[in-house]
């Protein structure tokens, strides 16, 4: 048994979490570590910390999960607890930390990684060999009234709403993609998928000074959010009858004309990479962040003829700092994009609304601040 620092208040309720599995269902049930692990401290392992979670987003994968029970190799086999987009407060420390201490609002960087593999080494840790990703079966989620994590992956936020602390990682998606792609003042962008990480894109995209910027969706509502969040951005309607090619000539049009130097693609749908790739100019990039099925088919002669740089992102590193900076000076702010919010205990009804188009969510919170 280890010795932790405790906080003042002890905890009093249960440990409960949001699981799915194999046959699809969702619900709420009592969850590790539980309470009197955490009110003892007595599971802690060197260098953790325990943390009262306050807010979870869910995201996109996280539905996934719960309807299609994979995403690519990743495949839900047993019962699992989803999310991992959480901030919360540090309960208790293992005697070795130093960095934090009970009380300490945080953000979690929901990996465990191994610290030792080349990747880990040379700094993008993302593609860690032995990483542990929360909400990645078979590794339990975030969406937990109380978790165990690494010291050195939360990140304090001082006094930021844990709602916006929930929403770095999000943003971690998005700075991870406009620091690969190079978005730069005065360049013509193309954001594709109006969704929280488009959504997020096409703030970090106003902030770095891309002009114009068109964002694209199929569904009104959500351009028409886009278009309320950024009064400058230019939208296009994507029509299902339209090829790739005429999508591209259409996203042309919506910027006057200009070809786009850099499309942000974060659907991962094989008929809008596709558009992006007829969008941008020649030597263009077109930078995928979605995660699309396990094969595509791309306009090959397109890339080849105009140069044009394809490139795929994974998960993030070393965003947190960034993320935490721009949130706090106000240069991104977030908060428009929280459209619903739910107790831990409305869990089901919580996922029901981000997973159903006609409630018009964007970004749906799970909260569990008493």
């Amino acid at each position: 048994m280890t010795t932790a620092t405790q906080t003042i208040a002890q905890p009093s309720k249960v440990n409960i979490g949001v699981y799915t599995n194999p046959k699809h269902e969702l619900w709420v049930a009592d969850a590790l570590p539980t309470l009197e692990s955490v009110q003892k401290g007595q599971d802690l392992k060197e260098g953790e910390v325990t943390v009262a979670i306050r807010s979870t987003g869910i995201c996109g994968s996280d539905v996934h999960f719960w309807h299609a029970g994979r995403i690519g190799p990743m495949v839900v086999e047993d019962t699992h607890i989803l999310g991992h987009e959480s901030a919360g407060e540090v309960l208790a420390v293992h005697p070795s930390v130093k960095s934090l201490q009970p009380g300490d609002r945080v953000a979690i960087e929901p990996n465990i990684i191994c610290h030792e593999c080349e990747a880990c080494l040379t700094g993008r840790y993302n593609g860690c060999e032995r990483v542990l990703f929360l909400s990645t079966p078979p590794v339990p989620g975030l969406l937990r009234r109380y978790v165990n994590h690494p010291a050195v992956l939360c990140h304090k936020i001082g006094d930021m709403s844990y709602e916006d602390g929930s929403l770095l990682e999000p943003l971690s998606v998005a700075l991870a993609g406009m620091q690969r792609s190079g978005v730069s003042l005065g360049d013509p962008v193309v954001v594709c998928g109006a969704g929280p990480i488009g959504l997020v894109t096409l703030l970090c995209c106003r902030a770095a000074g891309a002009e114009p910027i068109v964002i694209t969706d199929i569904d009104e509502g959500r351009l028409k959010f886009a278009k309320e969040l950024v009064p400058s951005v230019k939208t296009h309607k994507v029509a299902f009858s339209d090829t790739p090619q005429q999508t591209g000539e259409k996203i042309i049009a919506a910027a006057d004309g200009e070809k786009m130097a850099v499309a942000v693609e974060c659907t991962g749908v094989q008929s809008s990479v596709a558009g992006a790739i007829w969008s941008v100019k020649f030597g263009g990039k077109v930078f995928v962040t979605g995660v699309g099925k396990d094969d595509m088919t791309i306009p090959f002669a397109r890339v080849n003829t105009q140069e044009i740089d394809l490139i795929f992102q994974y998960r993030y590193a070393n965003t947190w700092p960034r993320a935490i900076r721009l949130v706090r000076s106000g240069v991104i702010d977030m908060k428009r994009l929280v459209t619903h919010r739910f107790q831990l205990e409305e869990a089901v009804q919580a996922f029901e609304t981000a997973s159903n188009p006609r409630t018009g969510a964007i970004k749906v919170q799970i909260q569990s601040l008493v």
